[in-house]
């Protein structure tokens, strides 16, 4: 299972969130970069970035610095919020990140999302966040009228090769995360799967691990200490 530290960005610094509430936005670092490059020297191999402004209003304002992040660390990236047009696909893509997650887009605009799957196959991933059962958008500040299941089953029927699940409810909670969730996920579907949200331990880090998941975000916990990315990325191997 590959570990995905991560990295939210708010007016070029990096933050977190309490459950996605833009009103508990607590500040780490107004140097991200250098963030990236601690992620690389404890052995990290690949990064998750979101563009919290991004997400909000559909713009790409923490560009530069997702660049600059990209060509400094070298690391495997993949970046989400605010990607809501082929153009912006093709931006990233072009400055050199590997994979663009679309998350409101993929729900709101099929033919867009059909495009770029075919268009780009891997580099596509889609962000699938759960509240209250239901597939979140606008930076989870609306839910859809998709529920998890029939959702993920669209984005496999579409052909997209990576989901990245994220269960709104325990992100920043440091509660643990859903293991039953993404049990159920791994089941069901055949795509890559990345677990995020309340990865605080350790023990979720080896029990996802268990699932053979593709991949999972540790957020919070690094930041914090709860975790040392060193040993975590060891249990994820």
């Amino acid at each position: 299972m590959i570990l995905f530290p991560a990295i939210d960005l708010y007016e070029g610094k990096a933050v977190r969130l309490l459950r996605g509430d833009y009103d508990h936005m607590t500040v780490y670092s107004d140097n991200p970069p250098a963030i990236a490059f601690d992620f690389k020297a404890q052995g990290a191999t690949h990064i998750h970035l979101v563009d919290l402004e991004g997400a909000k209003n559909g713009t790409t304002p923490n560009f530069d610095v997702v660049c600059k992040i990209k060509r400094q660390s070298s690391l495997f990236c993949e970046i989400g919020g605010g990607v809501r047009s082929m153009e912006t696909v093709k931006r990233y893509l072009d400055a050199g990140i590997d994979r663009v997650i679309l998350g409101t887009a993929a729900v709101q605009d099929e033919a867009f999302l059909c495009d770029c799957a075919a268009k780009y196959g891997e580099q596509i991933a889609v962000g699938v966040d759960l509240k209250d059962g239901f597939v979140a958008i606008k930076g989870w500040r609306e839910k859809s009228a998709y529920d998890a299941f029939t959702f993920c089953e669209k984005m496999q029927q579409i052909g997209v090769r990576t989901l990245i699940c994220t269960d709104v409810s325990k992100d920043g909670a440091m509660q643990g995360t859903n293991v039953d969730l993404y049990k159920t996920l791994s089941e069901r579907f055949s795509m890559q799967i990345e677990a995020s949200g309340g990865v605080s331990s350790l023990d979720d880090v080896r029990r996802l691990r268990a699932l053979d998941l593709y991949g999972a975000i540790i957020g919070k916990a690094y930041y914090t200490g709860a975790i040392d990315l060193k040993q975590a990325l060891e249990a994820a191997r």
